[in-house]
Order: structure tokens, then C-alpha cells, then sequence
């Protein structure tokens, strides 16, 4: 291998035949995918990896150059983990540095997690002594309640929780409440010139939303192309040529068939201003899980953050959802003053 490709991370545990090496394009794609699949075994979640996916994901990347944003750890020649780091601008004018990270399960309690963290910080620290001085920064991480070694590491490294998102799923055959359309409005297939008016309402009501980053073309494309983009499966109201609302179902069959189930995801449940507060939510969600009961679906599951603004959390337990999986953010708050030799410009 190429010495170029090497990375000095200071703090590295001992181990044995341990370096950290630079991203190697598409080769890395098997590598990543496998390291992937051990992780969602061992932290029981139920994520597909694929490297179309991988590939998918890499091809619009945001504020990150793989080539010297990505770290790899490795053991006489067998990689056992990665990381990835990048940067967003909140609606807020909050800048957040966002570290991304997989460790191995075999490999995992032996100090490699936190010797990534850190060295992660000290790039993104890069990144961040070119923004302007006057940005509020911090960094940002997440973690699901099943993965302790993530939460144990998050905590002692100072990141304190921000926020929590929480997964909900519904038995099909669960009793609906009675949830008409509100008069004027009216639900119509989905036509191809009308994705991209639906992508910008959307927005428009996510502007309200916690974490909210404008979005960019290369975001459009990438929503577009991906393998759960299902417009035949949405439920959109109209209010003439205006979109009121939405919730944009999918579905997952490579997962479905993974984990031997019939799931339909309602998810993006977004309704605009002037339509609040009439139930329309309510009444395209409960299209939603009529839709997928006639597609033979057993449940149907959505994420929601516990405390959305609009009230979506009691709204989707009043009509029978319940939650099964919390995730967790993490912030910690970004200090330039002491600038260390290391600034990340591996």
C-alpha cells in the first residue's frame, strides 16, 4: 500500500499492526458495507447496506471530500473501522460538525472509538477556523438507545443530549378513527410534473422543524434517485393547484424481505400553514394506513422528533401509533481558542 495513504491519529490505543489510512474510492464500498452489517447486528437495527447505496450516498455528499474526510482503521490489512465527517448550516445560523463512525464489534471497547472521535474534532476544527468567527458551532453526533458503547464515549467526551427522535409502528388491523378530508381539499395520483412543486412544499413546511438546513439541488437530485423515492404511493392534497399536504409513504422490500415482514413506512407527514389545524394530517394519514392494509401490509411505521412543534407525536399515538426505538443527537459546543499543532489537515 501506498505510504501516502497513512494517517498519524495521536492517542491511538496500542494494538498490534493498528494504522489509520485515507479512502480508497470505490474499493472501500464491500469494506464499509460489511463493517455496516456487523454493527446493525450487534446494536439490533435494521438499516440496509448496499454498495449501490454506499455509492448512492457518496455521489451527493455535502461539505465533505472523502479523500480527506474519511478515516480507516486497520489491523494487519483487515479494515475495522471508519469514520466520515462533514459541516451543515442551520435556518438557525447554527453550524454544526458532524462526526459519523463505525468500529467493529470485535474490535470495539479497546479505545479505537475515541481515538476517531477526537481526531475527527481536530478536522472539523479545520473546517471551522475558515467560517466566520461570529457563527454559533457546535459538533453534533447521534445514537440509538441500544448502542451504550456510542453513548458511554459521546458522554465523556463532553457531548450532552439535544434532542430525541423516536420510532413508532401501528398493527394494520388497529381500529382508525373516523378522519374526513377537510372540504375544499382533495387527494389526486401523483404526475410527474408535480414532484418537484410537492419537493418545495415540503420545505416550506419543514421550515418549522428542528434541525432545519435550506436544502440544495444536488439534495432534490439525490431525493429523486433514491431507491425508496415511491410518488405512486404518496397522499397529496390539493387545494386547487396548491399543495395543502402530504405524507410520503414508501416502501422497503429489500428490508421487508430481510427481516420476513409486510411493513409500509407514512412517513413525511407535512402539511403548509394556511391548511394547519383542520385535520388534514389526520385524515392523509389515515389514507396512508388504509392504502397499505389494502397492499396486505401488516404495520405501518413512521419517525417522529418528541418535540415537534406542530404536536405530531400525540397526533400519531391518537391514531394508534406506539414507540419501539428512540435515537438520541448530541451536541458539544465548539471551542477555537486553544488551537492545537494537529488542526486536522490530514
Amino acid at each position: 500500500m501506498d505510504t501516502r495513504s497513512f494517517i498519524s491519529v495521536p492517542g491511538a490505543p496500542a494494538i498490534a499492526g493498528l494504522v489509520f489510512r485515507r479512502f480508497r474510492g470505490e474499493a472501500d464500498y464491500p469494506v464499509m458495507v460489511a463493517i455496516l452489517d456487523a454493527c446493525n447486528v450487534a446494536d439490533r437495527l435494521e438499516y440496509i447496506n448496499t454498495v449501490e447505496e454506499i455509492a448512492w450516498v457518496f455521489a451527493h455528499l455535502t461539505n465533505c471530500d472523502p479523500e480527506r474526510d474519511m478515516l480507516f482503521a486497520e489491523v494487519d490489512g483487515e479494515t475495522i473501522a471508519f469514520s466520515r465527517v462533514w459541516w451543515v448550516e442551520e435556518s438557525t445560523g447554527e453550524r454544526l460538525y458532524i462526526s459519523l463512525g463505525f468500529v467493529r464489534p470485535d474490535w470495539r471497547r479497546k479505545g479505537l472509538g475515541g481515538a476517531m472521535l477526537r481526531y475527527n474534532e481536530r478536522r472539523l476544527r479545520g473546517f471551522a477556523r475558515g467560517h466566520p468567527g461570529e457563527i454559533p458551532k457546535f459538533f453534533r453526533v447521534w445514537a440509538t438507545e441500544g448502542e451504550y458503547g456510542a453513548q458511554a464515549l459521546f458522554a465523556s467526551a463532553g457531548y450532552e443530549p439535544v434532542r430525541h427522535y423516536v420510532e413508532m409502528v401501528r398493527p394494520i388491523d388497529a381500529p382508525l378513527p373516523h378522519a374526513p378530508m377537510p372540504a375544499g381539499l382533495e387527494v389526486r395520483p401523483v404526475e410527474p410534473g408535480q414532484v418537484r412543486a410537492i419537493w418545495e412544499a415540503m420545505w416550506e413546511a419543514r421550515r418549522d422543524h428542528w434541525g432545519h438546513v435550506p436544502p440544495t439541488e444536488q439534495d432534490y437530485e439525490r431525493w429523486t434517485r433514491g431507491r425508496l423515492f415511491a410518488p405512486h404511493l404518496w397522499q397529496v392534497a390539493w387545494d386547487g393547484d396548491q399543495v395543502a399536504g402530504m405524507v410520503l409513504n414508501r416502501l422497503d422490500k429489500a428490508q421487508n424481505e430481510k427481516y420476513r415482514r409486510r411493513r409500509g413506512y407514512t412517513q413525511d407527514v407535512f402539511v403548509r400553514r394556511p391548511w394547519r389545524r383542520r385535520g388534514l394530517a389526520r385524515a392523509l394519514l389515515v389514507q396512508s394506513i388504509e392504502m397499505f392494509r389494502r397492499m396486505a401490509m401488516e404495520e405501518t411505521a413512521l419517525g417522529v422528533d418528541t418535540q415537534n412543534p406542530n404536536r405530531a407525536l400525540g397526533l400519531y399515538e391518537s391514531v394508534g401509533y406506539r414507540p419501539v426505538r428512540r435515537h438520541t443527537f448530541f451536541n458539544k459546543r465548539m471551542e477555537l481558542e486553544r488551537q492545537d499543532k494537529d488542526s486536522g489537515r490530514a
